[in-house]
């Protein structure tokens, strides 16, 4: 055995505890072979670098061999990219000999001990760790910090991250917000480290900021509810009702992630750290416009943009709708809006009513009252005069007709009389009716009238 003793301060080599015999090395003594167990690490040279594995000379009586995917925690990749020869690693032992007698490491599992503890005490000071991204996965990204690190999508930015490829390659700066050694799963966060750098900046936008002020900023996000503005610094919110004049049924139909707006402040919370703002406050307001031009009583043209049970809403400008009651679409009873109008229709109104402080605007599709009154005088007298010629026609009718006047006049008259009255008769010779003579008549039938052939 080589005297390890004569000089303390010359490092020890492996020369001072193997020799080569045969073309094999074997130990000097074999009491001084290192004597270590299964999840041990050990320290070594790399001997030898292959497609499929990595031999590592870590001074046991043979190499230690690391498959290639115990190399990194990055799947896929050619171990020469990763180790070369002669570097210095570390490992853990997998299995102290496996069924070929051989000794084997993995070079990943050593890292994540490592990696483990470092992690755990920057979770534990808020202090952050840093590491390239090493994959895109569902939900976020996979960050090499000495073992796989996840960001969720949505702590990646302060703003939302649409194409998260990217990042794809760089460095990022975390903060560990979970642990869980069972699961050997750790979460990242690097919006925290930007908010951390932005506080500085937040606070001085919250205290200058005044409600009123017009400013400009980046949509950086949208929601059913409304659309958030990056001001530099911090975010503010427009609600969907604030983003326009017109009615709006999604954010994205009036603004889009990235586009730059002017913002009128309306409500700065410093409390909280809210700030509200308005967008369509920025812009010209049509429905002024319509009250400052209309006045009651007023025909205006408009389109039947929606029908609702009680009435007709009416679009008369850009951004500008009116309200036809059901009781104001026609003069008689309206079961439903459908009965008299459809959506879509053009319709000329009456305006009946502005509101300027609610923005109503109230319509009628039935006439003016004066117009009311003289259509109801016109149908009056036509009623009179239908009514008079019935009247007449009534009094015709009760007049008797020629044949009965005739036989009035001269037909006998009957009917049960006294004698006297027939005695009377006999003295008048056979007269009737007015007096004339029944031969008369009879003497008519021997009148030529010229007929006679």
């Amino acid at each position: 055995m080589a005297n390890t003793t004569e000089n303390a301060s010359r490092a020890l080599t492996m020369r001072d505890f193997f020799k080569e015999e045969n073309g094999e090395i074997v130990p000097i003594d074999e009491s001084v072979l290192i004597d270590f167990k299964d999840g041990d690490i050990v320290e070594g040279d790399v001997v030898v670098i292959d497609k499929d594995e990595v031999l590592v000379d870590i001074g046991y009586k043979s190499e230690g061999l690391i498959p290639s995917n115990e190399l990194s925690i990055r799947k896929g990749v050619d171990p020469q990219e990763i180790v070369e020869l002669g570097q210095h690693i570390e490992a853990l032992v997998l299995q102290k000999e496996d069924a070929d007698g051989r000794l084997i490491l993995s070079a990943k599992r050593a890292a994540f001990e490592k990696a483990w503890q470092r992690i755990e005490e920057a979770h534990q000071e808020q202090r952050t760790v840093e590491g390239p991204v090493i994959e895109v996965v569902k939900g976020g990204l996979i960050i090499d910090i000495g073992l796989r690190g996840f960001l969720p999508a949505s702590l990646v930015d302060i703003r939302r991250v649409r194409n998260l490829d990217s990042f794809m390659g760089q460095r990022l700066e975390c903060k560990v917000i979970e642990l869980n050694r069972s699961r050997n799963n750790v979460v990242l966060s690097r919006r925290a480290v930007l908010e951390e750098e932005r506080k500085e900046e937040r606070h001085r936008i919250l205290t200058t900021l005044q409600e009123g002020d017009i400013v400009e900023g980046t949509v950086s996000n949208l929601v059913d509810f409304g659309a958030f503005v990056d001001l530099e610094g911090i975010d503010g919110l427009i609600h969907i009702s604030e983003l326009s004049w017109n009615h709006v049924d999604h954010p994205s139909e009036v603004v889009e992630v990235g586009e730059e707006v002017q913002v009128k402040v309306l409500e700065v919370d410093r409390d909280r750290e809210r700030i509200s703002l308005g967008l369509k406050q920025t812009r010209k307001d049509p429905w002024q416009e319509i009250v400052e031009r209309v006045s009651v009583g007023e025909q205006i043209k408009g389109r039947v943009t929606k029908l609702v049970s009680f009435g007709a809403f009416v679009e008369v400008a850009e951004g500008v709708e009116g309200l036809i009651h059901i009781s104001e679409l026609a003069e008689h009873h309206v079961e439903t809006p459908d009965e008299i109008v459809r959506s879509g229709d053009e319709v000329e109104a009456r305006i009946i009513d502005v509101d300027a402080k609610r923005r109503r605007l109230s319509l009628s599709l039935r006439p003016k009252k004066e117009e009311r009154e003289d259509q109801g005088d016109r149908d009056d007298r036509s009623d009179r005069g239908e009514r008079e010629d019935r009247e007449d026609r009534d009094d015709r009718d009760d007049r008797p007709r020629r044949e009965d006047r005739f036989r009035r006049d001269f037909e006998p008259r009957g009917g049960d009389r006294g004698g006297r009255d027939r005695e009377r008769d006999r003295d008048r010779g056979d007269r009737v009716g007015d007096g004339l003579r029944t031969g008369a008549f009879d003497a008519l039938k021997d009148l030529d009238l010229g007929n006679n052939e």
